[in-house]
This record gives C-alpha cells, structure tokens and sequence, in this order.
C-alpha cells in the first residue's frame, strides 16, 4: 500500500502495539481503510497588480538606475546644484529629480544629507592642489597652496559654507594639512607655531572668498550693482566734517568690479605677515 510522507512517519513513530500474551479473545480486526484521496485545492486567487502602494521601491530592484549612476556622478551633480541655488536647495528628493531617478538610488551612496555633505567637501578639498615645488622657496609653496585653495572656493560658491563648519578629516583634507605643516618646518616653523599658521592660512582663504565685495550667489549681476551704487550713495552722503575719509573712499569702499585685487591683496597681506613672522620665530 502506498502510503503518504505523512502516513509513514506516523507507522515510525507509533508502531502497532504487540499482541496480548494470554489467549484472551483478540479485538475483530479493524477494517483496512484505504488512504484518502486529498482534495483538490481551491484555485489560488490571481494576485492584484501592483500600483505605486504596492510595488516595492525602484532602489531594491536590481538595479539599472544603480549600475549607471556613480558615486561621482552623483557628487558632481550635487555640487552643480548647491553652487547654483544654494546648499538649502540640495535634498535627496531634488537631487534625484536632477539626475532622473529615484531617491531609493542615491541612498546606495548616502544615507542622508548629511553624508551626501560631507561627500561634497571631501570632493572641495581633493581639488586643493597640494603638489607644491619644493625648489621654489617655502614662502612661494606656501603662496601656491593658498592660491589653490582660493581658486576651490570662487569656483564652487557653496564650498565656503561646508569647509567652515565641517570636520577636516577625510584623506583629502589631511593631506592639505600635512603638507602645509611641512612647507612651514622648511620656513623654520616649531609645530605650535606652524600649526596656528596653517589654521590661519584656510581660514584667510575662507574669509576672502565670504567677504568678496558684492558676494552674494543668490543675486543676479544687476541686484549686485544696484546694491553696489546704493551702499556708495549712503557713504559719499555722510557728513564730510565727521566722516571726511569714508566720503573720499565712498567709491573703492563699496566697489565690486575688481574681484581678483581683493583676492591678490589678501593673499599678499597674509604671506608678508607670515615671512615677518618666520624672522623672529
């Protein structure tokens, strides 16, 4: 008789008790009962199709949008965003939009905004040339990785904003730092007095870059001159026996057509000091 896997295991695990000893009158024998025939299962509904509820995420299906879309794509186009309208513009959401897919895709990169952030100023300190001429005197090396870093952030107008407030120590930002160190040793520099320079020297950078004449990325060329000729207004109009200096320089006081000589300047200031400085240290 055949028997089903669940009929046998029953047979193993509880055998027919032995016959009785005495010659007392056997029990009439059972009658045999043949296995019943399973019944046939109702028709399993159709499942519904899937609607926007119901299907599971683009990001947790192999991916397409995944496979082409990188990590430094993403970066870029994040960059491209924030310098354009603004580090309040950048979310999740309005960057996949940007980059045509969903928001599940840019979470195999980052989490959050705050990582996709930080990925950001990893990326701005990576453009810092760091490959300085060590023929050339420390003072001159020094110059060149100032400039470099100055060149980053009027590229890139939200890099100011992440570098001031964010930590400095992706690879990136270590090897800046340590290569300044070393270009002040040569200078002459003890470590204490090496590192207040190198500090001071990112936040110069900084400080030119947030207090550029006219900067603002939100404003287009004819708000920033309307705003220019209103400020040189109100300064030429103050009272010339009170304010005799501030009338005279009404016009380079609030003056936003020269760009690169307020970049020049505040490098030189920074590096004459610094030279002055190695004489006595």
């Amino acid at each position: 008789m055949t028997c089903t896997a669940y009929s046998c295991q029953v047979m193993v695990t509880n055998p027919a008790p032995a016959a009785p000893a005495d010659n007392r009158e056997a029990s009439p024998a059972q009658p045999e009962v043949s296995p019943a025939q399973p019944e046939a299962s109702p028709a399993r509904p159709e499942a519904p199709a899937a609607s926007a509820e119901t299907a599971p995420p683009a990001g947790t299906q192999p991916d397409a949008q995944r496979a082409r879309l990188s990590k430094a794509a993403v970066v870029g186009r994040a960059i491209a965003l924030a310098d354009a309208e603004g580090l309040d513009a950048l979310t999740i959401r309005r960057l996949a939009q940007e980059l045509g897919v969903t928001p599940m895709a840019l979470y195999w990169h980052f989490r959050n905004k705050e990582e996709l952030l930080t990925g950001l100023a990893d990326q701005f300190w990576s453009e810092i040339d760091t490959d300085v001429d060590e023929a050339a005197p420390w003072a001159a090396q020094l110059r060149a990785l100032l400039q470099s870093l100055v060149q980053v952030l009027r590229t890139h107008p939200s890099a100011s904003q992440l570098l001031v407030a964010g930590e400095k120590q992706s690879p990136a930002a270590l090897e800046a730092t340590e290569v300044t160190l070393e270009v002040l040793r040569r200078g002459g520099f003890d470590p204490r007095h090496a590192s207040m320079v190198a500090r001071t020297a990112l936040w110069t950078g900084l400080m030119l870059a947030m207090s550029e004449p006219g900067y603002g990325p939100s404003l287009s060329e004819a708000e920033r001159a309307e705003h220019q000729r209103r400020n040189r207004i109100r300064l030429a109009m103050l009272p010339p026996d009170r304010y005799p200096c501030l009338v005279e320089a009404a016009e380079p006081m609030t003056a936003c057509d020269d760009p690169d000589f307020h970049y020049t300047f505040g490098i030189d200031l920074f590096i004459r000091g610094v030279q002055a400085m190695a004489g006595t240290e």
